[in-house]
């Protein structure tokens, strides 16, 4: 079966199909979420969308207390799990085009979730439609799983599984190709000061929406003088080369930085305005309290990503580097500092030991640190049928060597007993997950829809005892 060749006759249909999810703007909206909309109305507005195109197809769908679903094929005792998620992060400032709309300009379709995860999702569900069309029979069950709340912490799958049964075998299109068989962990790290009774140079200081993100924007509100802090803002954000403003606020100066959004599984790729920000505070005569705010973030994140300040650096040969984004910040004198950071820990990372040396580190500086949340790595073995298989399917698909991966980046792989990431971002591509003016290339949504329905094939269109799992 040539599916390179009948995924290419279905260009216009991905593409159209892949505008439709987009233009749902599918943000979570904790305000507007109810019992009916557990992340907002628009989240729930992206699954009802894809449920419908299952239910149009024919295939089963069920939808799991308007926080997942499924679109079903197949038969058999087995399940073949394709998880995707259909929630995207917030679009920030600066996008050359309307981040909801999926424009098409030189080959590639424009958008939020274009690459992360609407652009897999859309491959994938056109890959199932493929492979039902082919008439090839299937002796598993596939379903594609859909979440809505992926970006911020999974309670989608969580209710999920907790009412439907886990598939024995299945992969996420979130992620690279050709194969991610491991996942860091990633950690909610929370370091608090407390409140502050005297009057401080520093009166507000805000960063960062989410942790999974580099934030592009901060700000500050300080007593000084406007025109010397004016002036000193100048000299410095022209030495660092990034920009902003510096404007009265009533009786208080207003301090605003602007950086560079990224993925948190790699900090460097961005450029963090907290840290910026901090960073020219410094230069800033402060009272003791502020100073020990800042003098905290540029410590601990101000030279590089790797926690070493912090006596949390570790790497290791599977998975790499531990990496530190410091994705929400926040500070008021009354009730103190809180800074929230992602941590994307090493597969064989000493965790415990690790948040113990960091707690000594910070004994002198008067930061606490808490942990909030914390999902522990993810690997399946390179011998498993799993990795196997889709490694045959890749290099059949691509002509290329499928290598092995590590990321540190969540995926839905992580809550599968036996599953990996797959896809779809192709070697060489440029990651713009997370940033402005997120892309996917249209010939590789193409590409990917012809790899995920051959590895439809290769995993459930086979009988049991064909394909064994290590699960």
């Amino acid at each position: 079966m040539n599916w390179l060749e009948l995924a290419e006759q279905k260009r216009t249909e991905i593409i159209k199909e892949l505008q439709k999810l987009i233009q749902i703007p599918s943000v979570l909206d904790e305000k507007a979420a109810t019992e009916e909309m557990p992340f907002g109305p628009k989240p729930l507005d992206a699954l009802n969308h894809m449920l419908r195109e299952g239910k149009s197809e024919g295939l089963v769908i069920k939808n799991i207390d308007n926080m997942a679903g499924h679109i079903e094929m197949g038969e058999g005792e087995e399940t073949l799990g394709i998880l995707c998620h259909v929630d995207v992060v917030p679009v920030g400032e600066g996008w050359t085009y309307p981040p909801f709309e999926g424009v098409v300009v030189d080959d590639k379709v424009y958008g939020r979730g274009a690459i992360d995860d609407k652009g897999p999702t859309i491959a994938a569900w056109m890959a199932m439609k493929l492979v039902k069309e082919s008439g090839i029979p299937l002796h598993k069950k596939v379903r594609l799983i859909i979440g809505t709340d992926e970006e911020s912490g999974f309670r989608c799958v969580k209710r999920y599984f907790e009412k439907e049964p886990m598939p024995e075998i299945g992969f996420a299109p979130d992620a690279d190709f050709p194969i991610i068989n491991a996942e860091k962990g990633i950690a909610n790290l929370i370091f608090t000061q407390t409140g502050s009774t005297e009057t401080e140079t520093i009166q507000f200081f805000q960063a960062g929406k989410r942790t999974n993100m580099v934030p592009d924007e901060a700000f500050a509100l300080i007593f000084g003088g406007l025109h010397s802090i004016k002036q000193k803002f100048i000299e410095f954000s022209a030495e660092l080369d990034f920009n902003g403003e510096v404007t009265q606020e009533g009786p208080m100066v207003k301090v605003f930085v602007r950086g560079k959004s990224a993925h948190a599984m790699e900090p460097d790729e961005g450029i963090n305005a907290a840290i910026l920000l901090a960073k020219f505070l410094q230069t800033v005569p402060l009272t003791p309290h502020s100073k020990a705010f800042v003098d905290f973030l540029v410590l601990g994140f101000g030279e590089e990503s790797r926690g070493h300040a912090l006596s949390l650096n570790f790497t290791d040969e599977v998975s790499g580097d531990t990496t530190l984004n410091p994705g929400v910040i926040h500070y008021a004198p009354a009730q103190g500092s809180c800074t929230q950071v992602s941590m994307r820990y090493s597969v064989s990372y000493p965790f415990e030991e690790k948040l113990s040396a960091c707690r000594e580190t910070l004994q002198d500086v008067g930061i606490t640190l808490d942990l909030g949340s914390n999902s522990k790595p993810h690997y399946v073995d390179k011998e498993d049928i799993l990795i196997k298989t889709l490694q045959k399917v890749y290099e059949r698909q691509t002509g290329e060597e499928a290598k092995l991966l590590s990321i540190g980046g969540g995926t839905y792989a992580r809550v599968l007993k036996n599953g990996v990431a797959f896809g779809m971002l192709f070697p060489g591509r440029k990651d713009l997950a997370h940033q402005l003016d997120e892309y996917v290339d249209i010939d590789d949504l193409v590409k990917a829809t012809a790899i995920y329905a051959d590895a439809i094939v290769e995993l459930a269109g086979k009988n049991t005892t064909e394909v064994k799992t290590n699960g």
